[in-house]
């Protein structure tokens, strides 16, 4: 009996390795599945990037339908789509700004100038535009570890109740809006 164990343990290693390989196969690799999608968005108390001593809570932007993009000035991408996003919000979309600081890390003590970074960012909304209600800053990255965010850039879409309805790895551009967001924004 152990014999026959023996020889059927690697043949069905191999039938589950290609059932693996077959699902990765016909996948499309550009579709990020997100956790996020259908769920409440987490709550947060983040400082206001550029005032420091306001505060941004879920209830501030409750019964409000409006986008959350996750971006920073080191990220070429996001740079990018910052023209696409003020036309956006000359257009009467809300969007949310989350200043994702890749330079700093707090589990190592590293200097950070808060005065430094809100130059920067200032001089980049400047020159590319300004799609942003206002900005948060998660030093920490708690609330974007939360969200499920990778990188930058990423758009979320959160509807009236607080419940995100997309998310989008990479830039907002007019093909994703026309595919992804227009639809749930009823244009």
């Amino acid at each position: 009996m152990s014999r026959k164990w023996l020889v059927l343990t690697p043949l069905a290693v191999f039938l589950l390795l290609c059932v693996f390989l077959l699902k990765g196969l016909f996948s499309d690799p550009r579709e990020l599945q997100s956790g996020r999608v259908n769920q409440a968005l987490p709550a947060f108390d983040l400082p206001d990037l550029m005032q420091p001593q306001k505060r941004w809570t879920n209830a501030d932007l409750a019964d409000q339908k409006y986008l959350i993009n996750v971006w920073g000035t080191w990220c070429p991408t996001c740079v990018a789509e910052l023209g696409y996003l003020t036309q956006l919000r000359e257009r009467g979309i809300k969007i949310v700004g989350v200043y994702y600081e890749q330079g700093y890390d707090p589990d190592f003590g590293d200097t950070f100038s808060l005065s430094d970074l809100q130059q920067e960012v200032a001089d980049m909304l400047t020159r590319a535009g300004d799609p942003y209600a206002f900005n948060m800053l998660d030093l920490d990255r708690q609330f974007i570890l939360d969200l499920g965010v990778s990188g930058a850039p990423e758009t979320f879409l959160v509807d009236h109740d607080g419940t995100v309805l997309v998310h989008h790895t990479g830039d907002v551009n007019p093909r994703v809006w026309r595919a992804k967001f227009a639809p749930l924004m009823g244009e």
